[in-house]
C-alpha cells in the first residue's frame, strides 16, 4: 500500500488530521479481513479539544469533497471519536485511549501505512546565536 494507491478519500482524511497536529497517522487495509469496512485510519491527539479538531476538519474536508460522514460516534470531551465512512472508517483518540484498545494489534494481519510526522518549522534562532565565538 502507497500513499498513491489510497482512495483520495484516504488522503484528504489524512491531510486534514496532519494540518491539526494529530500523531502517528496510520491505514490499515482491512480487507479479506474484515466484512463492515476496507480500511481504518486511526491518528492521536493530545487533548480533547484537540481530538475534537482533528474530528471535525477530517469531517469538513471530506464534506468539502461530497463525502459525509454516516455514522459518528464520540461526546464532546470524549478520548476517542469514530467517523463511519462506510468503506472506511476514522478513529481519533487519545494516547491512552489508542494504547487500551490497541486496534493495531487486533488488526496486526491487516496491510498498515504509517504517516510521516508532521514536519516542525525550523528554530527561529540564528546559526550564529547556537555557535561558540570565533577567535
Amino acid at each position: 500500500m502507497t500513499l498513491n494507491s489510497l482512495q483520495p478519500e484516504m488522503r484528504w482524511a489524512a491531510e486534514a488530521a496532519q494540518d491539526k497536529q494529530a500523531v502517528d497517522i496510520t491505514v490499515l487495509k482491512l480487507s479479506g479481513a474484515s466484512t463492515f469496512a476496507e480500511y481504518f485510519m486511526l491518528c492521536s491527539g493530545s487533548s480533547q479539544p484537540q481530538i475534537r479538531a482533528i474530528a471535525e476538519a477530517i469531517e469538513e474536508r471530506l464534506e468539502r469533497h461530497g463525502r459525509r460522514v454516516s455514522h459518528r460516534e464520540g461526546k464532546p470531551g470524549a478520548e476517542w471519536v469514530l467517523l463511519d465512512y462506510g468503506d472506511f472508517i476514522v478513529h481519533v483518540f487519545s494516547q491512552r485511549a489508542r494504547q487500551y484498545y490497541d486496534l493495531e494489534r487486533l488488526w496486526r494481519t491487516a496491510e498498515r501505512m504509517d504517516f510521516p510526522a508532521p514536519s516542525r518549522p525550523p528554530d527561529s534562532r540564528s546559526d550564529s546565536e547556537d555557535s561558540a565565538p570565533q577567535p
